[in-house]
């Protein structure tokens, strides 16, 4: 019996993602024998009001990825949001099962909805792709940094001094929260990050057998969704701290490819839109970001 050790932060959030994951392979090869383990990383660590986006994605994901390198264990899960687009070459990083709805939602206090919130609420998120969209909507509102997992940001929107957060529906409809859900943003005037609802499994790129385990867990059209969006943002500049935002949506053989950049200080947000085919989705996300750009 081949026993498969997967790795994973130990927010509650992580962990219902790593026992999907878990689920899903066990039902596809139940010959296997699964175990999980977690791990800390920096960003559960060091919990001080810095902004996600000027740190970079290795604080939720670094000591996990040193420790799949190791061999302590054999499939890192993480967030594919999470998963900077330049992967160590020593591993491959797969997106995995459904996607879960990838849109942002907004979370209010009052249950007021993003128009009705009034001049100079308080919101809160880490995200400056969030940030910059939120501002070029309503300039008239503060847009301050809230740190910690879904339960400590709902926690601090509660008995903090924000008005309403900015946050992903996928973790929301996953930890079963769903009705804390104000209003959801649609992705063609509020891009949400690339690959945000979709699980990514990392392996070692030497490990054949448990890479082809992951391989029969994809699903075409996530796999296709991805690839036009981390294209897009490679393209843009992946490694840059520009704002930016792509999210595609599938309809049979056709992809429709949705994107967002600004300038770094959150100014000038575009948006634009491409349309193109499942089969060219690499290229598609190229063609999206050059457009942008120019």
């Amino acid at each position: 019996m081949r026993k498969i050790v997967l790795g994973t932060r130990g927010s509650r959030l992580a962990l219902i993602q790593t026992k999907l994951l878990e689920d899903a392979l066990q039902e596809k090869f139940p010959d296997i024998q699964i175990e999980t383990k977690t791990i800390t990383t920096k960003g559960d660590v060091n919990t001080a009001p810095i902004p996600l986006d000027t740190i970079g994605k290795s604080w939720f994901t670094g000591e996990i990825e040193q420790e799949l390198a190791a061999g302590g264990i054999d499939i890192a899960v993480h967030s594919l949001k999470d998963v900077s687009s330049d992967a160590r070459e020593d591993s491959v990083i797969l997106p995995v099962l459904k996607r879960e709805d990838p849109r942002d939602v907004l979370v209010s206090k009052e249950n007021l909805r993003f128009a009705d919130l009034p001049p100079g609420a308080i919101l809160g998120t880490d995200s400056s792709r969030r940030k910059a969209q939120i501002l070029a909507r309503r300039p008239d509102l503060r847009v301050e940094s809230i740190r910690g997992n879904i339960d400590t940001r709902l926690r601090k929107l509660r008995e903090e001094n924000y008005d309403a957060i900015v946050i992903a529906a996928a973790g929301l409809i996953r930890l079963s929260l769903p009705d804390v859900i104000t209003e959801y943003f649609e992705i063609e005037t509020f891009v949400p990050a690339p690959g945000q609802g979709v699980l990514a499994a990392q392996a070692r790129a030497a490990d054949t057998e448990i890479i082809s385990f992951l391989s029969a867990l994809q699903d075409p059209v996530t796999v296709a969704e991805v690839k036009a969006e981390r294209a897009f943002v490679e393209t843009v500049g992946g490694g840059c701290k520009s704002p930016a935002g792509a999210c595609a949506r599938t309809k049979g053989d056709s992809l429709e490819l949705f994107g967002m950049f600004a300038d770094e200080d959150g100014s000038d947000v575009r948006f634009e839109s491409e349309v193109g085919t499942v089969v060219d989705a690499g290229e598609l996300g190229e063609r999206l970001a050059r457009k942008l750009l120019r």
